[in-house]
């Protein structure tokens, strides 16, 4: 695979798992995984810088914020943090820094909380708004239910408050916390969180604050970002000092260290006694203490230069792996895991791990009855590492994936260039229940209530076959499953009900159309604005929709080609789903012309330029192109304003925005 190529491929993976990951809280792969494919590709840029774009992963700080939540704009940007694997690339850092600032400088040493970063603002002293991280600069309004949370003050303690004060942290979940949840979600047979990170990601995204209530979150403070009036501080430990009198609750296992050593011996001896505290920690976040040398030190386009975080190594123990099966998923994918005698990993016990797929078992030659390495890398998904050959008694046994589908017995076809097998059988029940889980989860048509478990017994006793057959469902339905009763299937079909006003771009999410994800289905609901409209589109008219190349736009025209696809789709429509979007057509002095926003204006959030673009007739674009005619500026701006001056592409302030627009 060429260069090119393979940066394509990288940076189409990188952004799929981003969105899993920070939007869906529910990723797919870990951590480690996840930095590796990073690295690679900054590795690939760096040799061949001709192919860098603006909108590659490496040039971003984060995924986009959920349409879940109204969206917030940070007082100032929420930076992302360079990663330190090992200590000689920590000391390589430390170096850099060194030689910027001419001389030693202090190091102050905190604990990575491995939880969901989180930025409030208080205004005169009283909490105003909370935020998740989102791209870092734009996140989701999560105040009512940060309020819940009994660490977080709702006052400042003190009658002189500075006018604006942006705090930044890490809401957790303790580990007892989270154990006693997913018994309880265990217990009533719905899906258990993944890790402590998960649960108090997911426990912030709810929508009854009550239900976060309950979820026994905390909050750590590690910084500031705006401080507008009050106190000045020469260092960071002072400000964290100040903090701590305002009634926030800060990290107390922390470190001023006055060299590299010392940094050192606070790394080795927090990795050591890492499960000690209560709470998740996956590293070390280690930062210049001084601000004036911050300054010094300043920023790369997404990171600073004077903090590093270093990544604590996976934790890994040996276990017997008792069996390989396989899990045949919605596309069809079928992917072999691994069966283990219970292990305990990063407090929790884990008794399956992933396989990857078949090339990867031949590769590191894992056979059925060896004691294998397990690894929870990046504490999220447990994976065997490796098989112990010197244990082996010759009693172990070669996997061979199976030439049969292992659900309906359909012989499988493996794509040329693919790494996994598939079961081509639409009506695979494995597929089946996979897909309609898919349809109704969080990021498609949030039908609350029908989990797996649910979807699962539906699917037993044949009352759903495909995500059309949701709106059919009766209300002795079901109330004749499992663990059903009143208030719980009042609960589905209200949720199935307000299901069919989520919007097109969430239907087509939900319809699993191969490669379609959030970004792609609003661009094609913007592009046709209806599903029949999208259906008739031949593949030359849908690749001229931006950001759709012909692979995409083959895959939408075959599965709207599909027979079957069209009776879902018609029973989406008969059921009352909303399948278009009202489309007006442009008028104003901006009818036409489409608008990129970078930076933070002085006067206007993000949305209020938007709106303002909108009803001059203007249309507000993601990414910068030749198509794009004006690019508005605020301070901080990202690589979308050396992407506008390359294709001279006009530049805009907001005064210019407002004379433009006449607002």
């Amino acid at each position: 695979m060429s260069p090119p190529q393979r940066i394509r491929e990288l940076r189409g993976t990188i952004e799929h798992h981003s969105y899993r990951y920070h939007v869906l809280d529910d990723p797919e792969v870990s951590d480690a995984e996840y930095d590796a494919l990073m690295r690679e590709l900054t590795s690939l840029e760096a040799e061949h810088p001709e192919l860098v774009t603006p909108d590659s992963p490496t040039q971003r700080v984060g995924a986009p914020p959920s349409s879940l939540f109204a969206a917030v704009t940070h007082p100032s940007p929420m930076w992302s943090l360079d990663n330190a694997f090992t200590f000689e690339e920590l000391v390589a850092w430390g170096r850099r820094v060194e030689k910027v600032l001419g001389g030693v400088a202090d190091y102050w040493c905190e604990l990575k909380v491995d939880g969901a970063a989180a930025d409030l603002s208080y205004v005169d002293g009283r909490l105003s708004v909370a935020a998740t991280r989102g791209d870092g600069r734009t996140g989701e309004d999560i105040t009512a239910n940060v309020k819940t949370i009994p660490s977080v003050p709702l006052r400042l303690r003190t009658d002189g408050p500075p006018e604006l004060l942006e705090v930044r942290g890490e809401i957790y979940m303790p580990t007892a916390a989270f154990r006693k949840l997913n018994e309880g979600l265990a217990d009533e047979g719905e899906r258990v969180f993944a890790n402590p990170r998960n649960a108090a990601a997911g426990s912030l995204r709810q929508k009854d604050p009550r239900v976060t209530a309950g979820r026994s979150l905390a909050l750590l403070v590690h910084g500031a970002g705006r401080w507008d009036g009050g106190s000045r501080f020469a260092r960071h430990s002072e400000q964290m000092q100040e903090l701590t009198r305002l009634g926030f609750r800060v990290m107390a296992e922390t470190r001023l260290a006055p060299d590299l050593d010392a940094v050192y011996d606070f790394c080795r001896h927090w990795e050591a006694h890492r499960h000690d505290l209560g709470f998740e920690v996956d590293g070390v976040v280690v930062k210049v203490d001084q601000l004036a040398q911050r300054e010094e030190l300043g920023y790369t386009s997404k990171s600073p230069r004077w903090a590093i975080a270093y990544k604590f190594p996976p934790e890994e123990k040996t276990t017997r792996l008792v069996d390989i099966k396989t899990h045949v998923g919605r596309t069809g994918a079928v992917t072999p895991f691994a069966q283990l005698e219970a292990v305990v990993l990063s407090g929790g016990t884990v008794t399956q791990a992933t396989l990857h797929n078949e090339d990867e078992i031949a590769r590191k030659d894992i056979r059925v009855g060896d004691w294998v390495l397990v690894r929870r890398a990046g504490d999220v998904i447990p994976e065997v590492i490796a098989p112990v050959v010197s244990r082996r008694t010759g009693e172990e046994r070669v996997f061979r994936m199976p030439g049969d589908c292992p659900v309906c017995g359909t012989p499988l076809v493996r794509p040329e260039g693919e790494k996994v097998r598939r079961c081509p059988n639409e009506l695979c029940p494995s597929r089946g229940v996979e897909a309609l889980f898919h349809f109704a989860g969080r990021g498609a048509m949030d039908i609350e209530g029908l989990g797996e478990r649910t979807i699962f017994e539906l699917w037993e006793r044949g009352l759903v076959r495909d995500p059309g057959d949701v709106y059919s469902l009766t209300r002795d339905q079901l109330l004749s499953l499992p663990l059903f009763a009143d208030k719980k299937a009042d609960l589905v079909l209200s949720s199935i009900e307000a299901s069919k006003d989520r919007g097109l771009a969430r239907v087509l999410v939900g319809l699993g159309i191969r490669h379609v994800g959030p970004p792609t289905a609003r661009d094609l609901t913007a592009a046709f604005g209806s599903i029949e409209a999208i259906a008739g589109a031949t593949e030359e008219s849908l690749s001229a929709v931006e950001g759709i190349g012909p692979v995409l736009a083959a895959s939408i025209r075959g599965w709207f080609d599909n027979p079957r696809n069209a009776e879902i789709v018609a029973k989406l429509e008969a059921a009352g789903v909303r399948l278009a979007e009202e489309r007006d057509d442009a008028t104003g002095p901006l009818a036409g012309r489409t608008f990129v926003l970078t930076g933070s204006l002085p006067n206007l959030t993000r949305d209020q330029a938007a709106k303002l673009i909108a009803e001059a007739g203007g249309a507000v674009t993601s990414s910068v192109s030749k198509k794009t005619d004006y690019v508005v500026v605020g301070e901080n701006p990202g690589s979308k304003l050396a992407r506008a001056e390359a294709l001279g592409i006009p530049i805009l302030d907001e005064a210019g925005l407002r004379e433009l627009t006449g607002g």
